[in-house]
Formats: C-alpha cells, sequence, structure tokens
C-alpha cells in the first residue's frame, strides 16, 4: 500500500485522531447554531426597530398635516372674509388709508387668539400696503418677521397671489424682539372676493411659531431625535439646533450627501450622545418637507454585544473540553516525535551522517517526515560534497587581477618597443576588456560603457579572425545614460560569432541594435550565419538547453539566467532562428 493510501486509511493517522475528537464534542454543530442563533436575532430585532422608526415618522408626518389643516382654517377665515375683502378694496383704492388700516388691524388682532403658536397676521394689500397684528412687536408700521424671510414684499405677494392654493414659506432668521425671540415659518394665499374671484385684493400671510413643529416632532421621539428638512435643504424645525433656517445642502445633493448632513445636523444638538446614529426619513407630500428621525441604537448594540458575550463564553468552553481532548491525544504522539526532533537537532549542528530510524509505533505523518528528513540529509551530503569540490577547483583557478594586468602591461610596452603597435593595441584592448570584466561583474553601468566593451570585445574578435566579419554596434543616444547590468549581452555576441561560421560561405555579418520600446530597452543581436533548427530555438525560449551537436549552449542558458535574475517577470528574451538562415536573439529589459 501507497504512503499515500496510508494517510488516509491508517487509524493512527493524527489527522483521524484530529477529526474523531472533533466529531466526538460536536465542535461544528455548536459553533453554527451559535452563529446563526446570533445573526437571526440582530436581525429581528434590527427589522423591529426599523419598523417602530418607520410608524412613528408616519405618526409625525399625519399630524403635522393635521396641524396644518388646522391653522389653515385662520387663513380661511381671511381670505373669504367679506369685511376684510371690503376694507382691502378701499385701502387699494386709497380711501381714508391710516383708519382703514386701524380697522383691518383691528380685525386681525379678534382672530389673533383662536390657536396657539400663532405670532403675525399680515395681510399684503394690491396697492402695496401692509396691515398687520404682530404680537412680538407693538409697530403699527414693521413687522417682526419681514426680515428674516429671504423674500421681499413684492416677491411674496407675486408668489401668493398667482393662484388659490395655499403656499408654506420655511423657517427663516431667528425673530428677536427684547427678550422675546422665536423662529417663524408662514402660510399664505390670496384674499378672495367671492363676487369677483379674478380679481387681485391682496393676500393674507399667518406666521407660526417654530415650536409648534418641535413640538410635533417631539411627540414621540424616546430614544432619537425628529426634525424637518425642506425640498431645498433648509432646516425647518430641530430641537436644540441653531441651524434652524439655514441650509445643510444644495437641492442637488443625492442621496448619500443628504444622509451625511443630516447625520452632523442630529449630532450637532448633542441630545444623542457620541454613539453611531441611525437614519430613517419620510416624505410629507403635502408640504414637500423631509421629516428625518435620528436614532442612537448604542443601547441596542450593546445588548446585542451582550447576547455575543455569551455566546461567545458557550463556544469557548466548548472548545476548552475539545482542547483537552486533543492535548491528551498529542500527549501520546509526543514520545514518537521527541526522537526525530533530536536527530534533526543533531543534523543542525553539524552532523551530516545521522539518520531516523524505523518505528512502526510512530503515526503515519510522523513516520513519513522521518523518511522525507532521511531523503533531504543525503541530498544535503552530495551537495556540500560537490561544494567542496567546486571550491577546491575555484581556489586552484584563482589568480591575482593584478598580477594579469601589470603582465599585459609589461607585454604591452615589450611590443612597443619593437614597434609591434598592432599587437600593443590587441594587449591594451585585452587588458581593458579584462579589468571591465572582473571588477564587480554583477554590477550596474551605464549602456553607453556596456557598448564601448562590446566594441572592445568585438575588435578583438575581428583581430583574431582576420576581420573574417563585419559588426555594427547601434544605440539610440537617449539610451545611453541608462543603467544595465554588466556583461549581459557578451554571452549571445560571443555565440553568434564563434557558432555562426560555420559552414557559411557569404560575407558574415553581426548587428547589435538598441532601441526604446515604451518602459523597456529593446535589444536586437542578428547576424546571418548558419542559424540553428528552429525547435532548437523554441526549447530554449522555453527554458530547454540540451546539448545538440557538440554544443550545450551554456553560455546563452546563462546569460538567460542572469536577466531573468536581475530584472524578473518584466525582462523578455526571445531567439528566432532557422538554419541556413542566421539567427536573432531579442532581449527586452524594463527601464528603471
Amino acid at each position: 500500500m501507497s504512503k499515500k493510501s496510508l494517510f488516509k486509511l491508517d487509524r493512527r493517522s493524527i489527522r483521524i485522531r484530529l477529526v474523531t475528537a472533533f466529531i466526538v464534542t460536536s465542535v461544528i454543530p455548536i459553533l453554527l447554531i451559535n452563529i446563526i442563533s446570533y445573526y437571526n436575532t440582530s436581525r429581528l430585532v434590527q427589522q423591529n426597530v426599523e419598523r417602530m422608526t418607520r410608524a412613528n415618522l408616519e405618526q409625525t408626518k399625519v399630524s403635522l398635516d393635521v396641524w396644518l389643516d388646522s391653522y389653515e382654517d385662520i387663513l380661511f377665515q381671511v381670505y373669504t372674509d367679506d369685511y376684510i375683502v371690503e376694507l382691502v378694496d378701499k385701502i387699494n383704492a386709497g380711501e381714508d388709508l391710516a383708519n382703514n388700516r386701524k380697522l383691518l388691524r383691528k380685525t386681525l388682532r379678534g382672530l389673533f387668539y383662536t390657536k396657539d403658536y400663532v405670532k403675525s397676521i399680515s395681510v399684503i394689500t394690491e396697492s402695496g400696503e401692509l396691515a398687520f397684528y404682530d404680537q412680538l412687536t407693538a409697530s403699527t408700521t414693521s413687522t417682526s418677521w419681514m426680515d428674516s424671510i429671504a423674500m421681499s414684499q413684492e416677491e411674496l405677494y407675486a408668489g401668493i397671489s398667482r393662484d388659490n392654493a395655499t403656499h408654506i414659506f420655511p423657517t427663516g432668521d431667528k425673530v428677536v424682539f427684547g427678550t422675546n425671540s422665536c423662529y417663524l415659518f408662514h402660510i399664505g394665499h390670496r384674499i378672495i372676493d367671492y363676487r369677483n374671484v379674478k380679481k387681485q385684493c391682496g393676500v393674507v400671510m399667518v406666521s407660526i411659531d417654530e415650536a409648534l413643529l418641535e413640538e410635533i416632532c417631539s411627540a414621540s421621539t424616546e430614544k432619537g431625535l425628529n426634525f424637518i428638512i425642506d425640498e431645498e435643504g433648509t432646516v425647518i424645525s430641530c430641537a436644540h439646533s441653531e441651524a434652524v433656517g439655514e441650509s445643510i445642502y444644495h437641492e442637488d445633493a443625492d442621496r448619500r450627501e443628504k444622509e451625511a448632513a443630516w447625520r452632523r445636523l442630529a449630532s450637532g444638538t448633542g441630545l444623542l450622545g457620541n454613539g453611531e446614529l441611525s437614519i430613517y426619513s419620510v416624505h410629507d407630500e403635502k408640504t414637500g418637507w423631509e421629516i428625518i428621525r435620528a436614532t442612537n441604537q448604542e443601547e441596542l448594540v450593546q445588548g446585542l454585544h451582550q447576547q455575543q458575550k455569551l455566546l461567545v463564553s458557550i463556544t469557548l468552553l466548548s472548545l476548552l473540553a475539545i482542547l483537552v481532548i486533543m492535548v491528551s491525544q498529542v500527549t501520546r504522539m509526543t514520545g514518537s516525535i521527541k526522537g526525530v526532533v533530536e536527530t534533526m537537532r543533531k543534523a543542525g549542528k553539524g552532523d551530516l551522517t545521522v539518520r531516523v530510524m524505523p518505528d512502526d509505533t510512530r503515526p503515519t505523518e510522523i513516520e513519513i517526515i522521518a523518511e522525507e528528513f532521511n531523503s533531504a540529509m543525503e541530498k544535503l551530503k552530495q551537495s556540500v560534497e560537490k561544494q567542496k569540490n567546486a571550491e577546491i577547483a575555484a581556489l586552484e583557478a584563482q589568480i591575482n587581477p593584478h598580477f594579469i594586468y601589470n603582465t599585459l602591461d609589461t607585454i604591452n610596452w615589450m611590443a612597443i618597443d619593437k614597434d609591434e603597435y598592432e599587437i600593443s593595441g590587441m594587449i591594451a584592448t585585452l587588458a581593458g576588456i579584462l579589468r571591465y570584466g572582473i571588477s564587480d561583474s554583477n554590477g550596474v553601468v551605464q549602456i553607453r560603457e556596456e557598448v564601448d566593451w562590446l566594441k572592445q570585445y568585438v575588435f578583438l574578435q575581428q583581430t583574431k579572425l582576420k576581420n573574417a566579419f563585419e559588426c555594427q554596434i547601434n544605440a539610440q543616444p537617449e539610451l545611453l545614460g541608462l543603467p544595465i547590468h554588466k556583461l549581459l549581452l557578451q554571452p549571445f555576441v560571443e555565440n553568434a560569432i564563434l557558432h555562426g561560421f560555420e559552414g557559411v560561405e557569404r560575407k558574415y555579418r553581426l548587428l547589435v541594435d538598441m532601441a526604446r520600446d515604451g518602459d523597456f530597452v529593446r535589444i536586437r543581436i542578428e547576424d546571418n550565419g548558419c542559424g540553428i533548427p528552429g525547435e532548437i530555438a523554441e526549447e530554449i525560449n522555453e527554458g530547454i538547453f540540451r546539448k545538440t551537436d557538440d554544443r550545450n549552449h551554456i553560455g546563452m542558458e546563462n546569460a538567460i539566467t542572469r536577466i531573468r535574475m536581475y530584472y524578473g517577470n518584466q525582462a523578455r528574451v526571445r531567439v528566432e532562428s532557422q538554419s541556413g538562415a542566421g539567427t536573432t536573439v531579442e532581449v527586452r529589459i524594463p527601464i528603471s
């Protein structure tokens, strides 16, 4: 039976024992019941709170409409009263203005106390005269409310007299007279002469204390705050807020912006504490106003948290029972694990000969670990031996770079003494190539340095091969200052020179071209040599390097490996070739 089968079926398996312990203690049912119970309770409570809040808002809306209907009765008594119509006609005709205004004022005062919260009743005639009775001021020429709204007397008249509907004007600035102060909102209607209903006589305005709206909103505001906003974002009524009469958002604000403004307004009153506020709203079709309720559900959340804590406690007790069972099982296994651990410690101290001895009493998983450890130690031992051999070979091949430079310099001067300038040039070029290649071979240089080095390298190869090939190295000027790792391109150039000549009768040419391609430098090494089979080129592109015709492509493999090591997955190397048709290597590296 395979190890995989043992892992699945062996009753000594750690996995089987842990699963058995969990099943015995019924962990999954306990967790599921607790989680489902908590979320179900939370959902039901939240739905109940929301339903009650909606009912509260609907009740407030009904109360608002009923109260406004009752105040419209005062309007009705004024704009349909024949005596008032007669007085207004006389004022419009300019007859005894002072006396008729006095009589009109007296009539309005008789209606003033029929309703609480009425602060002023005003009549604006067609001729522009203003007659009123105002509770806040004893003046007969200036009302308390006219300066608190954003409309002139002429605009009010034009807006109200254009139809036979009741007009509602939102709360304006605070009205202050002496020790008396309040916010007012207004309802208005055109005065109608039923003998000629089309005749323009005047309009009547009833100014009502905003405290009426506060009373309507506070009728059922336990653990919450009701307030009213009109369709243009103006605060009509809000208890304990200085923002009454102000606009808190623009008319075109979306729902998210409106809710944010409502939440800020409610928080500013200080009535709901510091917890997270929930916002609900209902639209009143009669006035066009939005009635909003803000509630602080911190107490509700705390209650749910208490329930959650209880469920967590129960769950923890259950898990504790599971833990006890698990510990008892694991304790029985530790004996077999200790032997494996001790062997690993010896290996960690450098003894690579240690091995874990087989033991049929160990759990299956531990036995597999022991076998894998033994296999890994065997591979490590072989790797260390290879590394030692490589280090010895490296030490044997190590030569002081300065010795090489000094020796080449001596040979160079000897060649100059004998007028062998071609030999001197080659030696100087070779010294430069060696110095560039040996010094920090993995370093980063500018592209111009790499290009200069490649030209020196190609010069030596051309001299060696008696100019048997032509080579052209091009680089766009704007690339010359960009960074590149050293010696990335030499293996590709060397491969083209050393292997591309074989069996080629035509003039051999080599081209190295560097150009910018977006955020990459594109480098093409192109020759017209003998090429390589297309399938071998595709294998190289896939990362497969196998020896063919006494070639193992080790130089190209190392070059591609270095490029990917330096530039990661952003770099690309693509080889295109066919036998007898030359080879093109395209390298793309990111500009960093």
